[in-house]
């Protein structure tokens, strides 16, 4: 530990230009130290403290006396690439009036840190933006400002609590997308007995679209389980205001999110994800490639086999192939006769794909409405059941066009920031501590 340099002017006055550096207002720099210890970090600590002044005591408003001062250390942001630490010499009072229920008391200031808190509001704010911007762990942030991770955790959350609570962040949702996600992998006993609860949490996603017809996903909750009623209990406790101004509502292809739609959001349009319906085609194809490669060959695809070779290029859009790739599909359909059912099950899945990639809305309806009409008879079994599947879906499956295209991509898109941040903590061991964690990088929550 060096001796520390003052930063008072050779008159008693105190140096505006640290004060400035510094930048915590009301509170002036009257010394710096730097402790370079064994590791050569350089930590450094500054002293701050009030000017001088009348002070009214809070109970009673009676002039109080000055009572020496208290000397609290507060971790900072960081800066100049050390870890910082703030020694404020808070003034301590004694209340004059005897009547008064309070004896001494000391300065508060919230905007420099909260009271008996242990990192100071700007910190708190730094380590908020980091965790929300930069994709930090808790852990790395600890290491940053030399401190436990505990500290910052507590320090923090309360923050984001209040935000939480906060019913406006719930405002304004004429959109909202529904999916859900994997949190642990561990076993799923109760936390009451000590485990983690469901390893499922179904996320609910704003997707309302700005003036510019753009979707900036915000995550809005996450809760226990992967089904209707967890989804419909979710509507109920918004409230009759809030589902009354959700007009489109996206899903995958769940049943249990459906009936909660129907259920609670009865003036809303469901819309199928777009995504989802054309892996379910491709999907199709794939069934029928290996029951017809089994059957005419009666073994699973091997490496010369026709329809192996052209396993991935079936998964393909057919604008995308080029002339080699072509020629190389014709080959396979015409090898043997039995594989006319692969090529007609790629015709399908094609002709399902294309709905989505026509030159209007209204056009790809059209098209829709005739794979809606075809492919329930179609003599393929697997295509059959995709027809079906689609009928049972079909309100939500038109849906897409009656509303410009909308889809379940941005919930998809914060699912993948959850993932991210998962994998950057590690794992998370409590519920509460990760759903708010989830809510603060992927926008749904604004200390």
């Amino acid at each position: 530990m060096g001796e520390p340099t003052s930063c008072c002017r050779s008159d008693g006055g105190y140096c505006d230009r640290c004060d400035l550096l510094v930048g915590l207002n009301g509170l002036h720099v009257v010394a710096v130290d730097r402790d370079d210890g064994d590791s050569g970090s350089g930590a450094l600590t500054v002293t701050v403290e009030s000017a001088p002044g009348v002070m009214g005591c809070r109970a009673c408003g009676v002039v109080a006396r000055g009572h020496g001062r208290l000397e609290v250390r507060l971790v900072d942001a960081p800066a100049m690439g050390r870890p910082v630490r703030i020694c404020w010499r808070k003034r301590r009072w004694r209340c004059l009036e005897a009547a008064c229920p309070v004896t001494t008391f000391v300065e508060q200031d919230d905007r420099i840190a909260a009271p008996r808190g242990k990192l100071t509001t700007r910190a708190c704010r730094w380590a908020i933006e980091q965790l929300r911007r930069e994709h930090a762990s808790v852990n790395g942030l600890r290491r940053q400002l030399r401190t436990g991770w505990r500290t910052v955790w507590e320090s923090i959350r309360p923050l984001l609590e209040a935000a939480d609570a906060d019913p406006t962040r719930f405002a304004g949702v004429e959109m909202l997308g529904v999916d859900e996600h994997i949190w642990h992998h561990v076993s799923t006993k109760p936390i009451e007995d000590g485990g983690r609860g469901p390893k499922e949490l179904t996320g609910m996603v704003d997707l309302t679209r700005d003036q510019h017809g753009h979707v900036h996903a915000r995550l809005l909750d996450l809760v226990p389980g992967r089904s209707g009623q967890a989804y419909r209990t979710w509507l109920i406790e918004r409230g009759e205001t809030f589902r009354a101004g959700v007009k489109i509502a996206t899903l995958d292809p769940f049943h249990g999110y459906k009936n909660a739609i129907d259920d609670q959001l009865q003036d809303a349009v469901a819309v199928l994800d777009a995504f989802h319906i054309v892996k379910l085609a491709t999907a199709v194809v794939d069934d029928v490639r290996r029951r017809v490669q089994q059957n005419t060959t009666g073994h699973r695809g091997r490496r010369d086999d026709p329809l192996y070779r052209v396993r991935n290029i079936l998964r393909a859009g057919a604008e995308h192939l080029n002339d080699r790739q072509q020629a190389r599909l014709h080959s396979a359909f015409t090898a043997r006769e039995e594989h006319v059912e692969v090529e007609v099950a790629y015709r399908c899945a094609q002709q399902v794909r294309a709905c989505f990639h026509q030159d209007s809305h209204a056009a790809g309806r059209h098209l829709a409405e005739k794979v809606l009409a075809a492919l329930p008879t179609c003599p393929i079994p697997e295509v059959a059941r995709l027809g079906r599947t689609l009928k049972q879906w079909r309100e939500a499956f038109l849906g897409y066009f009656d509303t410009h295209g909308a889809s379940n991509g941005g919930t998809e898109a914060v699912n993948g920031l959850i993932e991210l941040h998962r994998r950057i903590a590690r794992g998370f061991r409590n519920r509460n501590n990760y759903r708010l964690r989830m809510l603060l990088i992927a926008g749904g929550l604004t200390p």
